[in-house]
């Protein structure tokens, strides 16, 4: 058989949840398939078994139940307080999450996982809170009853006639380290209800009569049995692949997103086809041009099913066009989709000439994919998207009715003006079917255009045909006209407006890509963090036309947060407050979203989002939400841009970290490069020093007084020859370090060369060494403890290099604002090939000192460092016949005579 790959991006997935399982808490839940199958029981059971084993165990929230049993079993473990939070005129007891993160138990207990938090809390469900305690590496027991699955719930619905309204993602579930389902027989579940173990008495018999049937029990066992069944085998997929085995599939479930009330039921069952199939799953969301007029309330309920997209596993997708069908298909083809699930048109073609159906189309535009059509009984019939009422709306606008009106009176002149010249009543029709062209046009809505073709056909009756100036006509064929012309109007004010609509959406298609390619452009051309922060702030200010907070993410802490304003107003000091910082702060401990329109800290100013790359967050952004939340289309370009800031910033950090890492290896290099010279060269003088003083120390008195002489003087030169090494490398090491401050003041040149030449080697008595200078006293602004290493390394170097008796001359001019040395000798001079590194540190060239002690090659560079530093230059050249001068130039000083 053919071997199949397997999925790189599962094998990826699965290595990365691996990674994250072994920092953060486990946890396990209990599962059943009803309220009093035991699950709160067996949980308390677990956790003094884990007590028993030495675990620090905490009940984080138990459910206060009237059952005997289960409030003794809840004795002997420590328990946190519950929090008090005032819901209207009642206090509500909710789990306090603040209190068992600061605890930090092994174990905590929290009961009731699909549970809705009272508002005020930091999240909405449970669920969520007990994913921030595994984030906290605690772990976590649990329970959850199998109609709080959300993937399940229209299928709970469906059996027992009751919407559950608090669920759970499938996620939370699938994901879960451990299962335990807590089972028992329906019959006796029905008997601990009869008998009061689970509810009292009254809602035990209303229980027992609505939702308890011995049928509908058996139908939610069956459906918890079969869950777990499929957690199994998603276990067991993720073993193969951790594995490397195969991975199976090659299907891609496509669903499609919209904000009738029946969506959500089809996202659920897409999800569960995409869970089945091990398939790829995206949720699809045509926007048309008739989505700025959509209703508050379809705008809300299509935000609530692409989160619940999300939540259910699927990317979420937006494309732009007029034909939603012609868009899918296209969406379809393009992505390799196999199988494309949508929902039951409730508006049925009535006749043979009806308007097909989005079903009876998709199906014409791809006839060879899957298409799964989902019924809903409980969907409205005839259900269509509510427009938004307001000025937004179709209602008539003033501006838009005086165009109308006066593109009817000019179109009637100009029909005045045809029939006086003698034209054909068909010129006259063309000139009004132009102005219903003109007016779809202008106006900002087809009714408009509507109208306009009904009142040329009124007009044109009027005016033009006989008897004028009445709306009866004599020829029966001017009925056939009228129509056709309003026919013909209509058509071509439609067209019209749609291929306005077509172009305002091109229009926006084309300023979302500029905009997402001008902060391509901007990311690139910055330089540092700022920089990129700044330029994707502006960015998202232009894109969204709201207020801006970012906080930049330093050692897992918010910097100060930069403000970028949308208008000339400062941004309100609420959205930059403690509160929203922590809100911030959040969002950097955790990588999720929260604040404005989320399940978390709701209550926030703002919307706050991670810039990251994967689990690596380098700062959060807020958005100022106001009372308009995001759109759709708002929201992928906002991640977008995000995502590209993020990458700036991941890539400006490895540069930083590069430089870092060339750094220290310049200076390990360096350190080496020291180590390696002064324990070769080092070697020489001391052992000179230490043969010496030892000679002199046991035989001295054995020495004549000329020996004794040579040997102090070979002492002498050698620790001369060890205090100018150290005084070098002291200065390399500043130098390198950054920390060579300059004491400029105004100095003598000549009193500068003259303290330099008392410093120099001890072999100058054996050259000639001459001072001159163009005038008598030339200032210089300089460090005269600098500029003196500068003089006495040059003429060192030029003692060493030449032979005895040659000749150095020291001369100084002033031109201009400069003042210039030059340095020169008559010895062998050098080659043009050394010329090019004699400055760079560590190069001693191919030439030999006279005593053959080896050079450091750090003089020369020293003297360039500290030229440069002076804001000079140095440089070196032959000297005529030979030779070499070493020229350097240093700013000029001034003297000033107070009289």
């Amino acid at each position: 058989m053919e071997s199949r790959r397997q999925n790189p991006d599962q094998l990826l997935k699965a290595i990365h949840r691996e990674e994250q399982l072994n920092d953060k808490g486990h946890l396990k839940i209990f599962f059943g398939y009803a309220a009093g199958v035991g699950k709160t029981y067996s949980m308390l059971e677990a956790a003094h078994a884990a007590k028993e084993r030495g675990i620090d165990v905490v009940a984080g929230y138990i459910e206060p139940h009237a059952r005997p049993r289960t409030s003794a079993l809840a004795e002997g473990l420590e328990q946190i307080p519950k929090l008090s939070v005032r819901h209207g005129d009642m206090t509500l007891r909710e789990f306090d999450l603040d209190a068992a993160i600061r605890r930090k138990p092994q174990l905590i207990l929290v009961d009731e996982l699909a549970h809705t938090n009272a508002e005020g809390c930091r999240h909405a469900k449970r669920y969520q809170d007990v994913e921030e305690l595994l984030q906290a590496g605690i772990d976590v027991y649990t329970t959850v009853n199998v109609q709080h699955i959300e993937s399940l719930n229209d299928t709970v619905a469906s059996i027992t006639g009751v919407v559950v309204r608090e669920r759970i993602p499938d996620s939370v579930f699938d994901d879960a380290d451990q299962v335990e389902l807590v089972d028992i027989e329906p019959k006796e579940l029905t008997q601990r209800l009869n008998s009061g173990d689970v509810y009292k008495e009254t809602q035990a018999e209303q229980a027992v009569q609505n939702f308890f049937t011995v049928d509908n029990l058996t139908a939610l066992r069956e459906m918890a049995l079969r869950r777990c069944a499929e957690r199994v085998n998603l276990l067991t997929e993720s073993a193969r692949i951790k594995k490397h085995g195969d991975y199976h599939t090659d299907e891609h479930v496509l669903v499609c997103l919209s904000s009738a009330p029946s969506n959500a039921k089809i996202i659920r069952t897409a999800a569960r086809m995409a869970s089945a199939f091990r398939s790829e799953f995206t949720a699809l969301f045509v926007e048309t041009p008739e989505f700025p007029e959509m209703s508050d309330e379809d705008k809300k309920r299509l935000r609530a099913n692409i989160r619940l997209a999300q939540q259910l596993g699927a990317a979420v997708e937006t494309v732009y066009g007029d034909d939603v069908s012609l868009q899918i298909a296209e969406f379809a083809r393009l992505s390799a989709v196999s199988k494309i699930v949508i929902g039951r048109s409730t508006v049925a073609r009535r006749h043979l000439f009806g308007k097909p159906t989005l079903t009876d189309k998709l199906i014409a535009n791809v006839p060879n994919l899957d298409i799964h059509i989902i019924p809903d009984n409980n969907a409205s019939p005839g259900y269509r998207g509510q427009k938004k009422k307001g000025p937004h709306g179709p209602a008539l606008s003033f501006e838009d009715i005086c165009k109308s009106i006066l593109i009817l009176l000019l179109t009637t002149l100009i029909g005045y003006t045809f029939l006086r010249l003698g034209f054909t009543e068909a010129n006259i029709i063309m000139v009004y079917i132009l102005g219903v062209l003109i007016t779809s046009v202008v106006t900002n809505h087809r009714a408009y255009s509507l109208i306009s073709s009904m009142v040329s056909v009124l007009i044109f009756n009027f005016f033009f045909t006989v008897p004028k100036f009445t709306f009866r006509a004599y020829d029966k064929d001017y009925t056939a006209t009228f129509v056709i012309m309003f026919v013909v109007a209509f058509i071509s004010g439609s067209l019209a407006s749609k291929l306005k609509s077509h172009a305002k959406q091109a229009v926006q298609a084309a300023y979302r890509t500029k905009v997402l390619f001008d902060t391509n452009q901007l990311l690139q051309q910055s330089g540092d963090r700022d920089q990129i922060v700044t330029a994707a702030a502006s960015q998202m200010t232009k894109l969204l036309g709201r207020d801006i907070v970012v906080y930049l993410a330093e050692k897992g802490e918010l910097n100060t947060p930069g403000v970028f304003p949308a208008g000339e107003d400062p941004v309100d000091e609420e959205c930059v407050s403690e509160s929203e910082k922590a809100a911030a702060l959040w969002v950097l401990k955790n990588n999720k979203h929260a604040g404005a329109t989320t399940d978390t800290l709701s209550g926030a100013r703002c919307l706050y989002l991670a810039i990251r790359v994967n689990s690596r967050v380098y700062g959060v952004v807020g958005i100022v939400i106001g009372e308009k939340p995001l759109d759709v289309f708002e929201n992928s370009v906002l991640l977008s841009i995000l995502g590209e800031c993020a990458l700036a910033l991941e890539n400006a950090q490895n540069a930083r970290e590069k430089e870092a890492a060339a750094i220290m290896a310049k200076n390990e290099q360096l350190r080496a490069n020291l180590l390696r010279a002064i324990s070769h060269d080092l070697r020489t003088p001391l052992t000179s020093i230490s043969g010496n003083a030892s000679n002199l120390l046991s035989n001295g008195e054995n020495f004549d007084g000329l020996t004794k002489q040579q040997m102090y003087t070979d002492i002498y030169d050698d620790s001369m020859w060890l205090i100018n090494l150290v005084e070098n490398l002291l200065a390399v090491t500043r130098i390198e370090e950054g920390r060579m401050n300059l004491n400029i003041s105004a100095e003598l040149m000549d009193e500068v060369i003259t303290e330099a030449l008392h410093h120099v080697n001890r072999k100058s008595v054996e050259h000639e060494i001459s001072v001159d200078s163009s005038e008598e006293f030339i200032l210089a602004k300089v460090d005269a403890r600098l500029i003196v290493q500068v003089v006495i390394n040059i003429v060192d170097n030029a003692i060493k290099y030449t032979p005895k008796g040659s000749e150095i001359k020291i001369f100084t001019e002033k031109r201009q604002n400069q003042v210039v040395v030059s340095i020169a000798d008559n010895g062998p001079g050098i080659s043009d090939e050394v010329k090019a590194h004699v400055f760079d540190m560590f190069y001693s060239g191919a030439n030999k000192i006279a005593d053959s002690r080896r050079s450091l090659g750090l003089g020369l560079s020293l003297c360039k460092s500290i030229v440069n530093a002076h804001g000079g230059e140095i440089s070196v050249s032959d000297h005529k016949p030979h030779g070499t001068i070493f020229t350097f130039t240093l700013p000029a000083g001034e003297v000033f005579l107070h009289e």
